[in-house]
């Protein structure tokens, strides 16, 4: 048919009416979205409902004295159900995801306290109290009754079994859990890549369902300073609202909080602030819009008094020193060495051997808990020891200044001590006539057998205590005592003779350190720390500089000090620490001593300052049953090593507050 004018008449007539109506729709468009867009953005969220969602926020990282990171974070992957999206078909969705994980072998949230196959009976040591409450059935609800209660609440019933037993962990974990739109419920964490990936790819499937990018407690070195960094984990039920009562606190239930050692002490700086998105809804609970109206704020970062590599090298030296001794027939097992901050009380090192590796703890958590070595025990903080000879600095400073021994006198050592008629010890040697410096240096027992009868057990007992000895250290994780004990009367017998070498009392090898260093800075007591200071996530601030803490001051004259140094300088030189320490280019005060263990080899202890006119470093080692004092003195060596010619030179040209790699 020909193309008359009169079809080109409508043609034009219809292009002219649809170029207006384009005109009118894309004016209204710009009227709405910038002329009055604050005016129809605050209707929307004035008129609508609205709920708020927390926006994870990063926890704050534990530091080295250097900022290299101990523990950090890392982004993982959590799978998520978002209230606000999800529709009708909620438990088909929930099968797709659990048995899509079941397939990968991934561990989903699953908090329903019955067996997962058939019959299902309670779990065995779980409690069931909550599941009776909830389901509100009688106190003597049987595992049936309430599988059956939740088939009904769920609306299960056109599902298998095994299908029915999947929904319903997962619906009673969100129901206890509170979700909402206000309370998205985690349903995995930290899943795989691979399993993001597919997860996401089946977004428009899986309706209320997110993948969610989030921080994830990380520890670069998984056996480094275990005891003291500790561990986070989930908070449990009887610390939601009980107990730790973190819910109080403004916690979430799937929060992960410390649990302990550093992660613990230090979780109020920590813990970062969470943020906060809003959902707007229109009248049928639709979203209409969202924003996010709270910044998640980064907890602060807790820098330590620890030096990683150091630590890193302590360990070792101290797990090859162990090692060896058994390798030679020893009956060595385990050991400790701490080292101390002299002018600050701040721990640089603490070693443990055995120990354990938290990326593996779990798995290995009942073979752990069954070794006889106890690998689980913080021995530098928590094991309690005899020290033997390393006592005899204090018993020496306590007659001093006392005046009941002047160095000028000679003690004649005839090896057996007779003072007591119903107890007569004996000294390892025969010595005869002994000052103090040679007495320290030979640690000749006799000597201090009648120093520790001249000053009597109560007051030997006091400086012990003056020294951090037998009292708690005040440093932040948990420490021991010690055991000390408590004389009636400064008669005590040959018990005091014993007192004055380092038997019947026992301490920590970090109280022995703190105790050395209290000594060679002059009489200084510092409450032993772990941390430095407090600063921001991004180093960038100082919020807390953690000053040194004065517990008490041992009054020390000069003459006292020097006397009992130059005694403990002749141990390293020509005494019993020669062997392992008489040519080191560093002047060292020292002091070896072997503690008796009935029917076992003696402990082989070690205390040391460094260097000797101007003191640094306190050191300590414990060595279980290490007989000889050698090879403790060793292992003083490697650590004194590592600390003064460490390959790197760590604090030079860097600029505050930089993180080493």
């Amino acid at each position: 048919m020909p193309f008359t004018k009169k079809h080109q008449s409508s043609l034009t007539v219809l292009s002219i009416l649809l170029v207006i109506v384009l005109v009118l729709y894309s004016a209204r468009v710009y009227s709405i979205q910038i002329i009055n867009s604050s005016k129809y953005s605050s209707n929307a969220k004035g008129s609508s409902a609205s709920r708020t969602a927390v926006i994870k926020a990063p926890r704050g990282e534990i530091l080295d004295r250097y900022g290299r990171q101990i523990a950090a974070n890392r982004d993982g992957y959590n799978v998520v159900f978002n209230k606000a999206y999800v529709k009708d078909n909620l438990n088909d969705i929930i099968l797709s995801l659990v048995n899509l994980l079941d397939e990968k072998g991934v561990e989903h949230k699953d908090r329903l306290p019955l067996e997962y196959t058939h019959p299902y009976n309670f779990k065995e040591g779980e409690s069931t109290e909550k599941l009776i409450k909830t389901l509100d059935l009688a106190d003597y609800a049987t595992a049936d009754n309430c599988f059956t209660r939740l088939v009904e609440r769920y609306e299960l019933e056109n599902y298998s079994l095994d299908e029915q037993r999947k929904i319903a962990g997962v619906r009673y974990s969100m129901e206890i859990e509170d979700f909402s739109i206000s309370y998205p419920y985690t349903f995995a964490e930290d899943i795989p890549t691979e399993l993001m990936r597919k997860i996401s790819e089946s977004h428009f499937m899986l309706d209320g369902v997110s993948v969610d990018v989030v921080p994830f407690r990380y520890y670069p070195d998984t056996s480094l300073a275990v005891n003291l960094i500790g561990t986070v984990g989930p908070i449990y039920e009887e610390d939601w609202a009980e107990g730790e009562n973190y819910k109080e606190r403004g916690y979430a239930f799937d929060d992960k909080v410390g649990k302990s050692g550093i992660e613990y002490y230090a979780e109020e700086h920590l813990r970062g602030t969470d943020g906060e998105i809003t959902y707007y809804l229109d009248d049928e609970g639709n979203i209409i819009d969202k924003e996010i109206t709270k910044k998640a704020v980064p907890g602060k970062s807790v820098m330590l008094t620890l030096d990683a590599k150091m630590q890193r090298t302590v360990q070792d030296a101290l797990a090859s020193t162990v090692r060896e001794l058994q390798s030679k027939g020893g009956t060595a097992r385990a050991g400790a060495a701490v080292v101390i901050d002299i002018n600050t009380g701040g721990v640089i090192t603490s070693a443990n051997y055995p120990t354990y590796d938290t990326a593996t703890m779990s798995e290995n958590y009942d073979a752990l808990l069954a070794d006889p070595t106890n690998p689980l025990t913080d021995r530098a903080f928590q094991g309690v020891y005899p020290i033997g000879s390393t006592i005899k600095p204090i018993v020496a400073a306590a007659a001093l200044e006392n005046n009941l021994y002047n160095t000028s006198e000679t003690i004649y050592c005839a090896r057996e001590y007779k003072y007591f008629s119903d107890y007569t010890p004996s000294c390892m040697h025969f010595h005869g006539h002994m000052g103090l410096n040679a007495a320290l240096s030979k640690s000749c027992n006799y000597f201090f057998f009648e120093l520790g009868r001249r000053v009597g057990a109560i007051t030997m007992t006091d400086y012990f205590k003056q020294f951090g000895l037998g009292v708690k250290t005040g440093v932040e994780v948990n420490d021991s005592a010690g055991i000390l004990v408590e004389p009636t009367s400064n008669g005590f017998g040959g018990d005091t003779l014993q007192i004055s070498i380092g038997q019947m009392n026992a301490f920590t090898p970090l109280q022995l350190a703190n105790y050395v260093a209290t000594f060679a800075n002059g009489g200084t007591h510092y409450k032993v720390t772990l941390i430095d200071k407090i600063v921001s996530y991004d180093m960038t601030k100082v919020y807390d500089d953690c000053d040194p803490t004065v517990v008490n001051t041992v009054s020390l004259k000069d003459h006292t000090i020097s006397s009992i140094k130059a005694g403990m300088l002749s141990v390293t030189v020509d005494g019993t620490g020669q062997a392992a320490l008489g040519d080191y280019p560093i002047k060292l005060g020292g002091k070896t001593g072997t503690a008796q263990v009935k029917g076992k080899a003696d402990h082989s202890t070690f205390i040391l300052f460094a260097p000797y006119d101007n003191p640094e470093i306190a050191i300590s080692v414990v060595l279980e049953h290490g007989a000889s004092g050698y090879a403790s003195g060793t292992l003083v060596r490697q650590i004194l090593d590592s600390y003064f010619y460490s390959s790197e030179d760590i604090v030079s040209d860097i600029p505050p507050f930089t993180v080493l790699e």
